[in-house]
């Protein structure tokens, strides 16, 4: 697999990118400064595109690329999002979900970018050294549930579908 070219571009645009982003066009979060557009939301992960390999908890890929990209969907942003995972914890995580455990067919795979959780105070200004994905997954409605479009959960209790079946979190976030 490649790395889209655009992606070692050196010179970003200032303007932000949702502001800008018309519903053909595809949101491409790469640093911390574009994913902030959807911090601390809930997002839906249609696809997991590794560009690296995890063999015996070693990860195999190349050394100056993103790990992998996803495919998400927001309820705050419209449009295709693609966000580039460049954390070996955050890789990790996904990678445990989607390659070695699966989902299954009536789950879906909800992902929470964030910096505002960590548990030292002394984490106020998160660099990239820093994971920042919290990886769950919760029956399939989870997304449309909590953003309203649905009154009532079908064939599950409200407990069920609120409570994530896995979740996976870096130890630095509360």
């Amino acid at each position: 697999m490649t790395i889209p070219s655009f992606i070692k571009m050196k010179k970003r645009t200032k303007r932000k990118v949702v502001d800008i982003m018309s519903a053909s066009e595809e949101l491409v979060l790469l640093k911390d400064k574009e994913w902030s557009v959807i911090d601390e939301e809930a997002c839906r992960v249609i696809e997991f595109e590794p560009y690296s390999r995890i063999i015996e908890e070693k990860i195999y890929g190349p050394k100056t690329e993103p790990y992998a990209s996803v495919i998400l969907e927001c309820k705050k942003v419209q449009g295709r999002i693609r966000g580039y995972i460049t954390h070996k914890i955050d890789f990790t995580h996904l990678w445990m979900i989607f390659e070695e455990r699966g989902v299954k067919e009536d789950e879906e795979v909800i992902i929470f970018w964030t910096v505002k959780h960590y548990k030292h105070p002394w984490i106020m200004h998160p660099s990239a050294a820093f994971p920042k994905l919290i990886v769950n997954i919760h029956y399939k409605g989870y997304l449309e549930l909590i953003a309203g479009e649905i009154s009532k959960p079908k064939n599950r209790s409200w407990e069920d579908m609120g409570i994530p079946i896995v979740s996976l979190k870096p130890e630095v976030i509360e």
